[in-house]
């Protein structure tokens, strides 16, 4: 009994330290974490080519170099299409105002809804404008962005290199009287985390892919940036679309004035991304067997946000992950200890 207790204290111990440590060192552990998910996300990969006879040391170097010469070709061809996109964005924007304001007079509309459309652009326009110059200014600092840069793949290679020693140390200290219990928790996480991670991913490049592609072809200017965006935060359920909507929706009124069928394609661009989500993509890359409701993930997402800012967003669906699989398991065992017991009572 007192070793059963000893350990319930030195694990609550580890969990506040744990969230201390992650509080007064959130600037710092963002390159640390990146490099660990990146290891993480390509581990079953090296793994495949170890299964094949290629040593573990010349399967990370393989992947290593395929993914950064893969991430250096959409940046270099990436970016300027994005920062092009953006730069026309801004520029326009007084444009759209001016443009709107117009059509209201036309319409005879009161000289409030006028001077209320003009002060939301200047709004956006200063917010975009703000936005833009905090996020290189003061987002990140220089030193944060230089070990971003250079000590996630630093980290990430070293992990992968390591990572099946380092899970071979780590089961070796698990306690024999709990071990097969803590093996089949961390591998119901794994399936979860894993199976909603990577599925989600490659859900959000797709409907990038398909907002852009789709936006650019209605003609909507700055379309690839709004969708490519609208893509990137579809990792929250049903934001991504509704934000992208939103934003396209506002720039095409601009834009095509108060023309419907601009309108309505721009609208449909996002209907027919949410169709091929719902019954295509996340049946496919996601799955059933990840069982993390869209609630749960928007709460975690929240609540880590706020407290830990970016650090946070990248933690909060491994937390709910691990959440999700603890409290199913508390409540087997609650079922079988207790509610059969009341029963046979």
């Amino acid at each position: 009994m007192i070793q059963i207790r000893l350990t319930h204290l030195f694990a609550i111990t580890g969990l506040f330290v744990s969230f201390y440590l992650l509080t007064a060192l959130s600037d710092i552990l963002l390159p640390f974490v990146l490099g660990f998910a990146l290891a993480y996300f390509l581990d079953p990969l090296a793994d495949r080519l170890e299964a094949i006879g290629v040593r573990r040391s010349l399967a990370t170097l393989t992947i290593t170099v395929i993914v950064g010469m893969a991430l250096l070709t959409a940046l270099a061809f990436g970016l300027p299409v994005l920062a092009k996109q953006i730069s026309m964005l801004i520029a326009a924007l007084p444009g759209y105002i001016s443009d709107v304001q117009i059509w209201l007079l036309e319409q005879n509309l009161v000289e409030g809804q006028n001077e209320l459309v003009s002060v939301m652009g200047e709004s956006l326009l200063s917010g975009l404008q703000t936005t833009a110059s905090s996020m290189v200014l003061t987002g990140l600092s220089l030193i944060n962005l230089l070990a971003l840069i250079f000590i996630t793949p630093i980290v990430a290679v070293y992990m992968l290199n390591d990572w099946d020693n380092m899970i071979a140390r780590i089961n070796a200290l698990l306690p024999d009287e709990q071990a097969a219990i803590i093996r089949n928790l961390a591998s119901q996480i794994d399936e979860t985390l894993g199976g909603f991670a990577r599925g989600q991913i490659l859900v959000c490049l797709a409907l990038g892919t398909i907002y852009a592609l789709g936006l650019s072809l209605v003609g909507l200017q700055s379309g690839i940036i709004v969708g490519v965006f609208a893509g990137l935060i579809s990792f929250i359920p049903y934001v991504g679309a509704a934000f992208g909507l939103v934003l396209a929706g506002a720039l095409g009124l601009g834009q095509f004035g108060f023309d419907l069928s601009p309108l309505l394609m721009i609208a449909a661009v996002f209907f027919v991304g949410q169709f091929i989500e719902g019954n295509i993509l996340t049946p496919r890359l996601v799955g059933d067997r990840v069982r993390l409701h869209p609630v749960w993930i928007i709460f975690a997402l929240l609540a880590m946000g706020s407290i830990f800012g970016f650090l946070g967003l990248l933690l909060a669906v491994p937390l709910a992950a691990v959440i999700g699989v603890l409290v199913r398991y508390g409540v087997t065992l609650y079922v079988r200890d207790y509610v059969k017991r009341s029963d046979d009572g």
